[in-house]
């Protein structure tokens, strides 16, 4: 079994606001810190482990040390590491972006596509984000709205609160707007076609570049799926729902009044990402305290492991198809 803490990677997005450093703990020097990758594999930014036999290493240094079997059987169907985890500070706006399908972004990127999930961690008031359209439109009107900057019109803009989720299945047109903290659960990828940027310039100066003629082609022109509603389950110490499942990852928030009893079982690794409390996660003899913000990671087959201490986290698992 292995047990540890994760150290995130960072961006500064021009975007980004300080809520990561002030509020979260996350020591980073940049002015802006947008996003932090708090489990990541990917080439861009990779999370280290942060205590314990493998302190020093990156996530995959240690899977490539220990094999893929840390992973979990469910995992096998993947080429390379299958999902990335980030908290993301948006004090402006994002831009309206889309990311593409397995198909599209392998055969053009050279990388997975990416579907994702957003649990929304706090959020000012009267905040909102961009899901979709408010209907079907045509490729042709598509087109004529970016170009003559109308799009706006016709995207679905949705008000948010603390704890709302959002589904966002590849070629889903999204954004994420001002005042939104978001735990994001994704594909392992890096890719994304930038639609519109609100007439921003980048720290050259210049426009950001935008992907009009991609997203044309990977853009599902309707309203977004929309993932059903699942119950919160009652437990002895603890509450458990389902917040989202796909053939990619399945995650979990879970409230621990008490003590939760979890299982990381030969099938998947196990991560946890605490957004309240100060939770101290015991496995094999083995405990790990945590707070606010900090990323933790259970292998696979690591067995029965408690989650003590009045906390909130999004647990996050990969299921069999």
């Amino acid at each position: 079994m292995a047990l540890f803490k994760l150290e995130p990677a960072f961006k500064d997005y021009l975007w980004g606001g300080t809520r990561l450093r002030d509020e979260y703990g996350k020591k980073c020097d940049f002015d802006k810190v947008a996003e932090s990758w708090e489990l990541s594999c990917h080439k861009d930014g990779e999370s280290v482990i942060a205590d314990g036999e493998f302190k020093g290493l990156t996530l995959s240094q240690y899977i490539e040390k220990e094999g893929k079997a840390v992973l979990g059987t469910a995992c096998e169907r993947f080429e390379s590491f299958p999902i990335l985890i980030k908290l993301i500070d948006a004090k402006d706006n994002l831009s309206v972006q889309v990311h593409p399908d397995n198909e599209y972004a392998q055969r053009v990127e050279g990388e997975y596509g990416k579907t994702e999930m957003w649990y929304v961690v706090d959020c000012d008031e009267g905040a909102e984000l961009l899901y979709g359209f408010k209907h079907e439109i045509s490729k042709e009107e598509f087109a004529k709205r970016i170009m003559d900057n109308t799009l706006l019109e016709v995207t679905n803009n949705v008000p948010v609160h603390k704890g709302d989720v959002f589904f966002i299945r590849s070629g889903t047109l999204h954004a994420i707007g001002k005042g939104i903290l978001i735990a994001e659960i994704q594909q392992n990828s890096n890719t994304t076609y930038r639609i519109y940027d609100y007439g921003r310039v980048g720290k050259d100066g210049k426009p950001r570049e935008l992907h009009i003629e991609k997203a044309k082609e990977v853009t599902k022109l309707a309203p977004a799926e929309q993932y059903p509603e699942t119950p919160v389950e009652q437990k002895d110490g603890y509450d458990i729902k389902l917040l989202s499942k796909c053939e990619y990852f399945t995650t979990y928030r879970v409230n621990v009044s008490d003590k939760a009893e979890l299982e990381a079982d030969k099938t998947s690794f196990n991560s946890i990402l605490v957004l309240e409390g100060e939770p101290v996660i015991t496995c094999g003899g083995e405990s790990v305290s945590a707070v606010k913000g900090d990323s933790v990671f259970l292998s696979a087959a690591s067995g029965s492991y408690t989650v003590s201490g009045k906390c909130t986290f999004v647990l996050t698992k990969i299921d069999r198809v």
